[in-house]
């Protein structure tokens, strides 16, 4: 009582609702601008709206003679934007910067508790709104000047991406044939962020007239704010008791955390974020940013929060990338839902983006190509996988988007021997998942993998090969003791020429890089058709002995000759293969089992008439020392000797070559106009 005798009421004010206006009253909230302009001064060239949505779009003239105008700059942006030409679709037809476009946003989900209210004579009218909506600066002039320079670059390059196969004449076409559509698939596709895009895109734009504050249409409308009848009639909804008004102006906040959504949308706020469990926190933002450092995370959640407890949260929702952490892919692709762009189910796609992010912990650089080779999706998924964490370099293909994070590495080294942990585990489900091959589990640049990369010399190189050799040698032992058991019934001979097989050994000299090959080979029980004896053995240094030379050269010279006019061009390692099959086909006791090196038969492949061609492979090539020797037959005897030539010599100049480019150089060295039947059989 005491305080109401010091707060006396001094006047009452009657309060009206008006109706008229009721869902078509919206309150815009514009950018702050000078004290001195006022938007009634601001030239509105045109207006529309959504209703559904409640977007709208205003456009309004810049004042281009204003002192604070940079005319320069305007100019550079409408010849950015339209380009010299300007016709009906320019957008600034002045060829001058003269307009601005404000897009609208909600500002507030709730708007039932909110109204324009106006006092006049003693009397205060409410209207409630329909939509609060902020507008703010719309840039898609940018867009548009960005696409008219990449068009402009695209057309000034014209070369070929080095993801991107050569052109063919004939493409291969894979006809689908769509399923019927079951219910749980039709609600995903309702569901999904492309079909509510394209939902929102087919409400057509309702064109709206602009009438200024003077106007006399903005005075009549104007006059629709107050109600029209003072009857009981009209204010029934007014007529309450004192906590039943109170509880409409101001309903409980439990409703409200009701209708909130469970996390913010694709625009985040910060203050509404900060609200969420820590957890939450953490997993809304990795999911938003997809890839980021640590120190840009912590800075993100705000001063005081505690980095054990941020580590710990973020290990649940991300996997750690060159120090950096990415969001897991069940986080980006939850259960049962599926592709926008294929149709395939989550499952899948966290399949392939755990590769992708798997082969950027072994590289910085990824090839698309071979990503979508291994996991069998489409390419527009493939690209969305890689546009997470990645960012596209012409003719090198895809680097990892963020530098190595050193001082994390460095700062938690128990998190990334965890995390390693975990990448294995993958790993080992990936190469279940995909049968991967060893080149896809080797990185092709050691030196890319971290940035203190292991160099290794040639001593110890050597040392790993022979320590690998002696692992090997109990399980040859065996397979050669189980050789001899069989053959030892058929011939009795074959036995003394099995146990006097000797391995050939040759020295490395300065001219020509230790071979290897063979030790992988002995994984196999195989060096050039050759099983390692048990005892010790004698090199032989690359020369046959004195009494069968001749008839070995022989033998030699006929296989490499039978084998090239077969096949015309063949790589060593391809060589080698072929070779070895001949000799398994031989009886025990053959002569070519008497020791081929692979220099004896490198120099046997010259003296039969056939050539090397050295073909420039990429230096970043994964292709072992054998796969890149090749060896052609350069005159066959044939109506087609001088066309194949010509082909070689194309092929010692580049190694990737277009067809229309390979059929002109034929017609212009040949002087003769070749079919494409004709071309085919020659690069046949």
């Amino acid at each position: 009582m005491a305080n109401e005798e010091d707060d006396p009421i001094i006047q009452e004010i009657d309060v009206f609702l008006a109706r008229s206006l009721l869902e078509k009253l919206y309150l815009f909230q514009y950018p702050i601008r000078p004290a001195s302009m006022t938007y009634d001064d601001v030239t509105h060239l045109s207006a529309k709206i959504k209703p559904k949505q409640q977007k709208v779009e205003l456009e309004m003239a810049i004042d281009t003679l204003n002192p604070n105008y940079c005319r320069s700059k305007g100019e550079q942006i409408a010849l950015n934007v339209d380009g010299t030409c300007s016709d009906e679709t320019s957008t600034y037809s002045s060829k001058l910067m003269d307009k601005q476009t404000f897009c609208s946003s909600q500002a507030a989900s709730n708007v039932s508790r909110y109204a324009a209210a106006v006092y006049k004579k003693g009397e205060l009218h409410l209207t409630p709104l329909h939509g609060i909506l902020q507008l703010r600066p719309s840039f898609t002039y940018l867009d548009k000047a960005d696409a008219k320079h990449r068009e402009r670059e695209a057309a000034n390059e014209g070369g070929d991406s080095s993801q991107d196969e050569a052109e063919e004449d004939v493409k291969q076409i894979t006809v689908r044939f769509s399923r019927p559509e079951t219910e749980q698939a039709r609600q995903r596709r309702v569901q999904s962020y492309e079909f509510l895009q394209k939902r929102q895109a087919e409400e057509h734009w309702v064109h709206l007239h602009y009438y200024g504050l003077k106007d006399s249409r903005s005075e009549h409308e104007r006059q629709y704010l107050f109600s029209q009848g003072h009857g009981l009639a009209e204010n029934t909804e007014l007529i309450k008791s004192p906590s039943e008004y109170l509880m409409m102006l101001m309903p409980p906040s439990v409703e409200e955390e009701n209708d909130k959504p469970m996390a913010p949308s694709n625009v985040l706020s910060m203050a509404q974020l900060r609200t969420l469990p820590l957890a939450d926190q953490i997993k809304i933002l990795m999911k938003n940013v997809k890839v980021m450092p640590f120190a840009n995370l912590m800075s993100l959640l705000g001063p005081g929060t505690d980095g054990t407890a941020v580590l710990r949260c973020v290990q649940q929702v991300a996997l750690l990338v060159q120090g950096n952490w990415v969001v897991k892919s069940d986080v980006l692709y939850p259960k049962d839902t599926s592709s926008p762009h294929s149709g395939v189910p989550a499952e899948v796609l966290c399949r392939g983006r755990d590769f992708v992010m798997w082969k950027f912990t072994q590289d910085r650089w990824v090839v698309r190509k071979e990503v979508a080779a291994v996991t069998k999706l489409c390419p527009e998924d493939v690209k969305d996988f890689l546009e997470h964490m990645s960012v596209a370099r012409i003719n090198k293909g895809w680097e990892f988007m963020l530098p190595y994070d050193e001082d994390f590495v460095k700062k938690h080294p128990d998190i990334v021997q965890r995390q390693q942990m975990l990448w294995m585990g993958i790993q080992a489900k990936l190469e279940k998942v995909y049968n991967l091959l060893k080149e896809h589990l080797t990185p092709k640049k050691q030196e890319a993998q971290s940035a203190h990369p292991l160099l290794v010399s040639g001593e110890q190189r050597v040392n790993m090969a022979k320590a690998k050799v002696k692992q090997n040698y109990g399980q040859l032992e065996k397979e050669l003791q189980k050789q001899k058991a069989e053959l030892r019934p058929k011939d009795a001979s074959a036995q003394a020429d099995v146990a006097n097989i000797r391995v050939k050994e040759e020295p490395v000299g300065a001219e020509e890089p230790m071979d290897t090959s063979a030790l992988e080979g002995l994984g196999k029980g195989l060096v050039n058709g050759l099983h390692g004896a048990p005892g010790p053995t004698e090199p032989l240094n690359g020369h046959l002995p004195a009494a069968g030379g001749d008839r070995v050269a022989q033998e030699l010279k006929a296989f490499v000759s039978s084998t090239f006019k077969k096949q015309f061009v063949l790589t060593l390692s391809e060589l080698k293969r072929l070779f070895n099959l001949h000799l398994a086909s031989l009886p025990p006791g053959h002569t070519l089992f008497s020791g081929i090196s692979d220099k004896m038969l490198q120099d046997m492949v010259l003296d039969t008439g056939c050539k090397q061609i050295l073909v420039p492979f990429p230096p970043q090539t994964a292709a072992s020392p054998d796969e890149l020797k090749v060896y052609a037959l350069w005159e066959a005897g044939d109506t087609y000797d001088q066309h194949r030539q010509v082909l070689l010599e194309i092929f010692s100049k580049n190694y990737r070559v277009r067809r229309n480019v390979i059929h002109s150089q034929l017609s212009q060295e040949c002087g003769e106009d070749l079919n494409k039947q004709e071309v085919d059989r020659v690069l046949k």
